[in-house]
């Protein structure tokens, strides 16, 4: 109930008020990187305490380790964004090399199957070229946090990247993470991501972005 209540109160103001919500609407058009790290940083970060909350009963183990958790989030979710301009722009290109006609027409245009086809190739193009390194890439930041035990200094010193790759869980990171999550989840999740208009985009990453922190969150423990 308390998660769910934050949830309301973030979105709730947007929906009361239409000036607010045109001028979300605007800044997002004209600022997507910002609004990429903001979104990302306070939704994807609502997952990791929720993911420790089904393990362990308490949202919090550190408040302090939250600030750290918040600006990985808001860097990787400009990667999202970057990830999802490059593969979204060049996935259709290469579908009408490839010989299917007018992909990027049908892509831009009213939804179609040829639309919702493009849709999933761009959203497996993404996540089986993308996902994993960044997936990858925020375990190794999520052990580096919890080295430091949260503390500030988190973001200034420098990743052991060796030894946490050398200590990670492969075994649960590729028969949970890659091959579950993306396959089952992931691909047809991000297919719904872009048959939505594009500034709709990266706010419905943003909040699938809960689960992701969650089923990272989980996957940690998968294998206890």
């Amino acid at each position: 109930f308390p998660f769910v209540a934050i949830l309301i109160l973030l979105f709730l103001p947007f929906a009361l008020s239409d000036w607010l919500l045109i001028a979300y609407k605007n800044f997002n058009h004209n600022h997507g990187i910002i609004t990429s790290f903001v979104k990302f940083a306070v939704l994807a970060t609502l997952g990791e305490l929720l993911g420790n909350r089904i393990k362990s009963g308490n949202y919090i183990h550190s408040v302090r380790a939250i600030f750290s958790i918040a600006i990985v989030w808001g860097f990787l979710g400009i990667t999202i964004k970057l990830a999802f301009v490059i593969f979204a722009s060049g996935t259709p290109i290469l579908l009408e090399y490839l010989g299917v006609k007018d992909a990027v027409e049908a892509f831009r245009g009213d939804f179609s199957s040829t639309k919702l086809f493009v849709a999933f190739s761009i959203s497996a193009a993404m996540n089986l070229v993308y996902a994993p390194v960044m997936m990858t890439l925020h375990r190794i930041t999520d052990s580096h946090i919890g080295m430091q035990k949260g503390s500030f200094r988190t973001l200034i010193k420098p990743i052991p990247f060796s030894d946490i790759l050398q200590k990670m869980d492969w075994n649960t990171q590729w028969n949970f993470v890659f091959k579950k999550t993306i396959m089952l989840f992931w691909i047809p999740a991000h297919t719904i991501t872009f048959l939505l208009p594009a500034d709709y985009q990266v706010l419905f990453a943003a909040l699938l972005g809960i689960v992701l922190g969650v089923l990272l969150s989980v996957a940690v423990q998968a294998k206890e």
